[in-house]
């Protein structure tokens, strides 16, 4: 009977267990934590989480990521293939409005300056060790793009993918905290008070139109390898726009990307065994991928005063930290702490303008790191 009891246990998992598993397992408690209790971005970290459990599972109990057979298996196909970043980024398309871009267009350059982050971190990491690759991916974490980073690193097939993407991801989610320091430290009470008007230019339905198309033609020929990305983000915002596939851009914002979206974060999660996550490599992603979020955030607002100092018509230098890509939340924290200081003040609409223009700044960095470093 006790032999028989043994052999039995010997066929559990707990057999099989380590304490880098059971290390997983609280960080992933600690992220159903921050999702449910803390309401901080649920619909990443709970699927994220919920993929770290599996994948500390012994595999070799579970059969879950057995190759060619292993349901999991199956699933990670589309991270590490390169498929479900495009069609999130299809969905976003479909869900955002590229008015706030055209109706002032020089918010473009607070989103291009807000990518110095990702430089910046792209060359401390190459400067701790990492590889090319690996420093670019690192690097892409400071655009707050969680899909362009599992994008990067899924094409140069990282091995600090995992970590990689729960960084980016963690940042995104920490945003309203993250950020309202740095934005009260390099800015003013005067500068915060700043009111750019309730109304923006009216942009034509043409305009809305012409601008996804081109945008598409001119980025692909400058930066081929960004097309997966900015080509579904284009389309996905035609099919907003043009108003006879209204259908089609529903299925697109929602059951389309909420179903990639599951599946890359299980996916992401997934990817995070215990005995690879656990390294001094991964605690410096996480530190650099915090260093580039902040440099990033600290760009965009020095570059709006810079702005500032040659235009009559000044801007609130706090939507220059709206230029990183987390759309729309970065855009609320500025319009939030504009608020505070003048209830009165009301910029949503105008850090919508750097924050989508973040998303197209973040995948075209992405493209050239691509098409530079093989």
């Amino acid at each position: 009977m006790v032999e028989t009891l043994f052999d039995f246990l010997g066929t559990t998992g707990f057999s099989a267990l380590s304490w880098e598993n059971l290390v997983m397992f609280a960080i992933a408690a600690a992220l159903f934590y921050v999702a449910i209790v803390k309401e901080a971005e649920p619909l990443l970290l709970i699927p994220i989480a919920f993929g770290m459990i599996l994948a500390n599972i012994p595999h070799e109990v579970t059969g879950l990521f057995e190759e060619g057979t292993g349901l999991m298996w199956f699933i990670q196909r589309g991270l590490y293939l390169g498929i479900y970043p495009p069609l999130i980024f299809l969905g976003i398309g479909a869900m955002t409005d590229f008015s706030f871009v055209l109706s002032n267009p020089k918010t473009l350059f607070l989103g291009a300056a807000a990518q110095v982050g990702i430089f910046i971190s792209f060359i401390t990491a190459r400067f701790l060790g990492f590889s090319l690759p690996d420093a670019a991916s690192i690097g892409i974490i400071g655009g707050a793009d969680g899909p362009t980073s599992i994008y990067v690193a899924s094409q140069y097939n990282s091995p600090y993918l995992a970590i990689i993407a729960i960084a980016a991801y963690s940042y995104i989610a920490l945003i309203p905290i993250l950020q309202p320091p740095i934005m009260k430290l390099l800015t003013t009470k005067d500068e915060r008070k700043i009111k750019m008007g309730m109304q923006l230019r009216y942009v034509s339905k043409l305009e809305k139109i012409v601008f996804p198309i081109v945008g598409t033609i001119i980025i692909a020929l400058l930066v081929p390898k960004a097309l997966p990305l900015i080509g579904m983000l284009m389309l996905g915002n035609i099919l907003r726009e043009n108003g006879l596939t209204q259908r089609l851009a529903e299925a697109a914002s929602k059951y389309v990307s909420d179903t990639a979206i599951i599946f890359l974060c299980l996916s992401v999660g997934a990817s995070a065994d215990g005995k690879v996550f656990l390294t001094l490599e991964s605690l410096e992603i996480i530190g650099l991928g915090a260093m580039a979020f902040i440099v990033a955030t600290a760009s965009g607002i020095i570059f709006a005063k810079v702005m500032n100092l040659f235009s009559k018509k000044k801007v609130n230098p706090l939507i220059g930290a709206a230029g990183v890509s987390a759309v729309p939340d970065s855009a609320r924290v500025a319009h939030k702490l504009a608020m505070e200081e003048d209830p009165s003040n009301f910029i949503l609409m105008h850090a919508m303008g750097p924050n989508v223009a973040g998303v197209i700044g973040s995948a075209v960095v992405a493209g050239v790191f691509l098409s530079v470093i093989s």
